[in-house]
């Protein structure tokens, strides 16, 4: 997935999203820090919330049902892969996979996991705390095979 993937999905929610919320456009656009004009040619799909757009909506209605099942779960994973492209902040303990996560691969205290819904991939260690996060398996694969390496 792509940034402009990523702001399409939400832009094609954001109508649900704020229906889900019981919110009028006026509020809305309030919440999101736009004007009312700006929502509705959004929602009309002839203007986009752009990438700060997007994950600001996220961010605000992180337990919407309409967005986590969307992009299979908390879209922190997906917002953090797509913005840290190439670099690897420090990451908070998950959940471990339990939900929206299956895993492909397990070597030494470290596993692959991808998303079923956004298809992107994270490494967790052994106290399920996030590696990093990609779309690219390789990618992932490789960094799997350093932190192993360094381990022995």
């Amino acid at each position: 997935m792509k940034r402009n993937e990523f702001i399409g999905k939400v832009d094609e929610r954001l109508r649900m999203v704020r229906a889900e919320y019981d919110f009028n456009q006026e509020k809305m656009a309030e919440i999101l820090g736009i004007s009312k004009k700006t929502l509705v040619q959004i929602e009309k799909g002839r203007s986009s919330l752009g990438w700060t757009g997007a994950v600001a909506l996220c961010t605000i209605f992180a337990r919407s049902e309409i967005l986590n099942a969307a992009f299979g779960g908390d879209t922190t994973d997906i917002i953090l892969a797509l913005a840290f492209e190439g670099e690897e902040p420090d990451y908070p303990k998950t959940l471990g996979g339990k939900v929206w996560w299956k895993t492909l691969e397990q070597s030494g205290h470290y596993k692959i996991q991808q998303n079923i819904i956004s298809q992107h991939y994270r490494i967790l260690d052994r106290e399920d705390r996030r590696i990093c996060a990609s779309f690219e398996l390789e990618k992932m694969k490789n960094t799997l095979r350093g932190f192993v390496e360094k381990e022995e």
